[in-house]
């Protein structure tokens, strides 16, 4: 079944540290295949860190080849020895469960009340997302609301405690803490440093009416009105509707020429060891490692990054339910 936001003309998605199950980003936008767009969600990440995952990986998505091809370029920036092997993993035969198990969580948690709001405006006839005017006042006024409450949902997750599970293997606790001091749970901390300069983000709203859920379809009706009074408009908006669509790239033309993908390995898909696992030396730290109280941990599982846009199933729901009490 089709993602039920797409008939609002919109689309998320999201980027999952899978170790600590903190959620790096959680994006709406009225598209998810553009690859520059989704690279810059994993750069604003690496900026606001200050540092980037071992490894990346992702569905074999063209809107992906960006984050494949700057983490690549990244890795070998600090790490000489992995050129010649993308830094980053397609999970063709395997499913790339933890960004599903988001999307599930997301649709029990937060996207009911949202999408009944959006049908209101769709059901009054206010909203006609094949129409050029009113999708363009929709996305200038809608997206950066509903980003502002994806990311209030972002932090509220992150900052609460899942609830204890006997089957899990990986740790229990707070996402945001597990993944700023994974040594406090018995982790190596596998991040790579990187150089970034810092970004100022400004946003002013002096002047501008506060966006809520009460006042949203009201500020759109009157600024649809308002952007209706401006005269030549019509001959843009027509302009608009013959664009055409763009090609999709494929994806083994777009990576990187002349690399090789990183070695299978049986029941290990993170880039310890350039794809091959934890090394003797790693060992020896984990063996060193002395703390009280904790026991049963997944030693050998390490910061990565999983990306995915929201292709909701319903058929995969009551599976991803079943997996997610046992990670």
């Amino acid at each position: 079944m089709a993602d039920k936001w797409q008939r609002f003309g919109l689309r998320l998605h999201t980027g999952i540290e899978p170790f600590s199950g903190r959620i790096l980003w959680m994006k709406v936008w009225h598209s998810n295949r553009n690859s520059q767009l989704i690279l810059s969600y994993y750069l604003a990440c690496a900026q606001e860190f200050g540092f980037i995952p071992m490894i990346t990986q992702s569905d074999p998505g063209t809107e992906n080849i960006g984050i494949a091809n700057a983490q690549t370029l990244l890795r070998q920036m600090h790490d000489p020895t992995l050129e010649g092997f993308v830094q980053h993993r397609w999970m063709r035969t395997k499913k790339n469960i933890m960004p599903e198990i988001a999307w599930s969580q997301l649709r029990r948690r937060f996207t009911p009340g949202f999408e009944a709001l959006l049908g209101e405006g769709v059901d009054a006839g206010w909203y006609d997302s094949d129409n050029t005017l009113q999708t363009m006042v929709f996305r200038w006024l809608f997206i950066p609301w509903l980003q502002q409450e994806l990311d209030s949902y972002q932090q509220r997750v992150n900052n609460t405690r899942k609830r204890r599970d006997k089957k899990k293997i990986l740790p229990h606790g707070v996402p945001e803490l597990i993944h700023r001091c994974a040594e406090d749970y018995a982790a190596l901390d596998f991040k790579v440093m990187v150089s970034c300069e810092a970004l100022d983000h400004c946003y002013d709203e002096l002047g501008r009416p506060v966006v809520e859920r009460d006042s949203i379809w009201y500020i759109y009706c009157t600024l649809l009105d308002l952007v209706k009074l401006r005269e030549g408009i019509q001959p843009v908006l027509e302009a608009l509707q013959d664009l055409p669509d763009l090609p999709e790239d494929d994806v083994e033309s777009s990576l990187l020429p002349g690399l090789e993908d990183l070695p299978e390995v049986e029941g290990y898909m993170g880039g310890v060891g350039n794809g091959i696992g934890l090394q003797e030396e790693h060992v020896a730290a984990l063996d060193a490692l002395e703390y009280e109280g904790i026991s049963d941990i997944a030693l050998d599982a390490v910061p990565e990054l999983w990306v995915d846009a929201f292709s909701s199933d319903e058929d995969e729901e009551d599976e991803m339910d079943e997996v997610e009490s046992n990670l």
